[in-house]
């Protein structure tokens, strides 16, 4: 299902946050792009300085092998975690027909009820 023609709305969790606690060139964020016809998909944007931050993190609380390692689900790496980024690399991914392989697709709220 190709989106490329289809409007959208963007939410970024790091817009939810404390005022001052967004700092784009260290941040992680889940980022969920609605479609008009209702389907929802979403992402989670890390920028690479905040891998670096994390490692060093783990590496002392001992999480994640003590930093050997780092995932997310539908992780896309960037410069910065800014709104500006953000979209930019979106209408990026339709224009070349990568978004639906870089987000994975959220279930609406009737694909989750048990039947």
């Amino acid at each position: 299902m190709f989106h490329e023609k289809q409007s959208y709305a963007v939410w970024i969790e790091a817009e939810c946050w404390v005022p001052g606690s967004w700092i784009p060139n260290d941040a992680n964020t889940d980022v969920i792009v609605t479609y008009e016809d209702g389907s929802r998909w979403a992402a989670t944007f890390v920028s690479y300085q905040n891998v670096q931050t994390l490692r060093e993190k783990n590496q002392k609380s001992g999480e994640s092998l003590s930093g050997s390692y780092f995932w997310a689900t539908s992780m896309i790496l960037v410069d910065e975690v800014s709104r500006q980024r953000v979209e930019q690399v979106i209408c990026d991914l339709l224009s070349i027909g990568q978004f639906e392989a870089a987000f994975t697709a959220v279930p609406t709220d009737e694909e989750r009820m048990p039947k």
